[in-house]
């Protein structure tokens, strides 16, 4: 079976899951994933014929694009590879959140800095991070569109956006590809977002498809968290975490029905989903990678879909 889509109307192609490098340099935030084991996690996708990684500036500081950098150039073939990166120039992180700068002289450095990281002279989709409180947001569009036009990008892409701010954006007709919050238990982007990428030719990335673990089906009741993304994640509050425990334990029993991981079925869900072309699931151990490539021996049929519906109503 191929195994490689088109993504929109970029005309890229890629296989259909990618790897999401979140964890590669980026120290600060998965302590236990160091500069070794990040090489080595690279090295591993494209040995397996993932030829799209998704990186950003954001993850360890420019640190991740150094060392996908150092590993494309040595696994040559760089015309195979779609790399896509994100900008967050001039990062501050205050009491109300990260603020970011995405005036267009910072979007133009932005991207010349990545080249130079990732040792390569075109970035196949570059992404606004996220949005700032000063740039209007067609505007920040229309400097990516003349980067496009440069050649040094090849499509452009959004991540982070409000359904208003994705239409604000999108207002010249700009935007290729949306990184969206999409899986079974965030199904937000079903009522807005995916009809709007429906209708403007945008392929959809969605992130945490996992639910930040929860559909891997290895959280217990009494568990306590204290990293940041999950405390304050609505999943993770009190009765709404119950619940979500309550929905995850039947979909345990279904997967196991199907002889397959629930994160495996989680995955193989979302490519069931008009606009989203691949999904780029994360990894912090080579055995993680093999886990999510058997997603692509996954089927569900429409009543299996009814299935999950019903699980996650």
């Amino acid at each position: 079976m191929n195994h490689e889509v088109t993504i929109g109307r970029t005309g890229l192609t890629a296989f259909k899951l990618g790897f999401g490098a979140g964890v590669v340099g980026n120290s600060m935030m998965y302590p236990k994933v160091d500069d070794a084991l990040s090489r080595q996690l690279i090295q591993s996708a494209l040995e397996k014929g993932i030829n799209f990684i998704d990186t950003a500036f954001l993850y360890g500081m420019g640190h991740s694009e150094e060392l996908i950098g150092e590993a494309i150039r040595a696994h040559g073939g760089r015309e195979r590879l779609v790399i896509s990166t994100k900008a967050s120039a001039n990062p501050q992180f205050s009491q109300t959140g990260l603020e970011v700068d995405n005036s267009p002289a910072a979007l133009r450095k932005s991207v010349d800095d990545s080249l130079m990281r990732l040792q390569t002279d075109y970035i196949d989709i570059f992404f606004l991070h996220f949005p700032d409180s000063r740039t209007p947001l067609s505007e920040a569009a229309d400097t990516l569109a003349e980067l496009k036009k440069s050649g040094k990008i090849k499509a452009i892409g959004a991540s982070n956006l409000s359904f208003e701010q994705l239409q604000e954006f999108n207002a010249n007709q700009h935007l290729d590809v949306l990184q969206a919050e999409y899986s079974l238990l965030v199904r937000q982007a079903e009522a807005d977002v995916i009809p709007y990428c429906l209708e403007h030719e945008i392929s959809l990335i969605p992130f945490f498809p996992l639910a930040s673990g929860l559909l891997a089906g290895k959280y217990k009741k009494d568990d306590v968290f204290h990293d940041v993304s999950r405390m304050n994640n609505p999943l993770f509050q009190k009765e709404a975490y119950v619940a979500n425990l309550e929905r995850v334990d039947r979909f345990k029993a279904f997967a196991q029905a199907k002889g397959a991981e629930p994160a495996q079925i989680a995955l193989a869900w979302l490519l069931t989903r008009p606009a989203v072309h691949l999904i780029i699931p994360g990894a912090t151990k080579p055995d993680q990678m093999d886990s999510n490539l058997q997603t692509l021996n996954v089927q569900l049929s429409e009543e299996e879909l009814k299935q999950l519906d019903v699980i996650f109503n």
